[in-house]
């Protein structure tokens, strides 16, 4: 079975757009469904059963609320690095990595429950 996860990322002129994750594939979309749709078409035949995930990226019991706000700021200054050329520093790219393996970890943790859950 092939898990798909649908994020939200960054706003385009004030617009939430959405990428859907299946492994290596990625896809985006003005909405989930959207994201999701173009996901589809990206599958193979073995790959026609899926598992949808859609994490609107709140604050929880996984990855609080400071964790989160950390984490958007690192990317906003990773960003500005990046695209003005500059050096982001090991310092801050250590915080950065540290604050998405925790997020990975939450995102584990977070499907353990909802399997726990189901089960």
């Amino acid at each position: 079975m092939t898990t798909i996860a649908i994020l939200p990322e960054g706003t385009k002129a004030n617009r939430l757009t959405w990428r859907a994750v299946a492994g290596e594939k990625e896809s985006t979309g003005t909405t989930a469904g959207e994201a999701l749709d173009a996901m589809t078409e990206l599958l193979s035949d073995d790959e026609n059963s899926a598992l949808v995930i859609i994490q609107r990226l709140r604050p929880d019991r996984f990855f609080t609320s400071e964790q989160r706000e950390r984490l958007e700021e690192l990317m906003a200054q990773w960003k500005a690095a990046r695209d003005e050329g500059r050096d982001f520093g090991s310092q801050g790219q250590a915080e950065l990595e540290a604050l998405v393996e925790a997020e990975l970890e939450g995102a584990r943790r977070r499907a353990e429950t909802m399997r726990d859950e189901f089960s």
